[in-house]
């Protein structure tokens, strides 16, 4: 079953943001401190996937691009108001804790590489070992969120779901679109550029300045066509 893997990660996050939801009673300075010890190691992940590019330029352009993108099409707006919806249905601890919780889980969660290399191991060869590996990771972090950031990250588990299992469908034809060598180069740089995301996730948990994130999402697309953009254009010029 090709989305056995994508089932299993997103039902994670359910499962773990409940069990979160138990521990909600922990005093405000436990949770700032804990929040704080996440942040910090949300951006050394960042750092350490943002370094493995090969293409620093290639990098840039992507992010600044992505974000012109984003901003126009107003993704990071769209986000917050799918989690206010959210929060106006349900309620929360506080003014907009359930879209907090709901857009900071899905960025963490959907950005980065286990999710699309496990997603098109899923597809590719019905092999969702990466997928069960990243359940684990989910739903351990899914329930320090939930117990900090609220209610608002068990509902992540829907775009988590939707966006791993479209890869894992997509994937299933990807050979007919590009060689091994040019996915392995892609997959590179899309964990590269997911990489500043998540430091720059980091320093929203931190709240050191406020950076909107979910605008940057087109950079990942940018990213990957950029690659064999890049060879065909070396190819011409050298």
């Amino acid at each position: 079953m090709i989305l056995l893997g994508t089932l299993v990660n997103a039902a994670a996050i359910i499962v773990g943001a409940l069990l979160g939801r138990l521990l909600s009673r922990i005093p405000d300075s436990i949770r700032q401190t804990v929040m704080q010890g996440i942040g910090l190691a949300v951006i050394l992940l960042g750092i350490k996937m943002s370094l493995g590019t090969e293409n620093f330029l290639l990098m840039i352009v992507s992010i600044v691009l992505g974000a012109i993108v984003g901003e126009l099409i107003g993704i990071e707006k769209g986000l917050n108001r799918l989690g206010q919806w959210l929060e106006r249905k349900l309620g929360g601890n506080k003014q907009g804790s359930v879209a907090t919780g709901f857009v900071t889980a899905t960025l963490v969660y959907c950005i980065g590489a286990m999710g699309v290399l496990g997603a098109m191991d899923s597809g590719l060869r019905d092999n969702h070992d990466i997928l069960y590996t990243k359940a684990l990771i989910d739903g351990f972090s899914a329930i320090i969120f939930s117990s900090t950031l609220g209610i608002g990250v068990l509902f992540s588990a829907v775009p988590v779901f939707v966006y791993q299992g479209l890869i894992a469908l997509l994937s299933t034809q990807i050979y007919n679109v590009v060689s091994q060598t040019t996915l392995d180069a892609m997959l590179v740089e899309l964990t590269a550029v997911g990489g500043l995301m998540i430091i720059a996730i980091g320093i929203n948990i931190l709240e050191i300045r406020k950076i909107n994130v979910a605008n940057m999402l087109p950079a990942l697309v940018i990213a990957a066509l950029g690659v064999p953009m890049v060879g065909w254009l070396s190819k011409l010029f050298l």
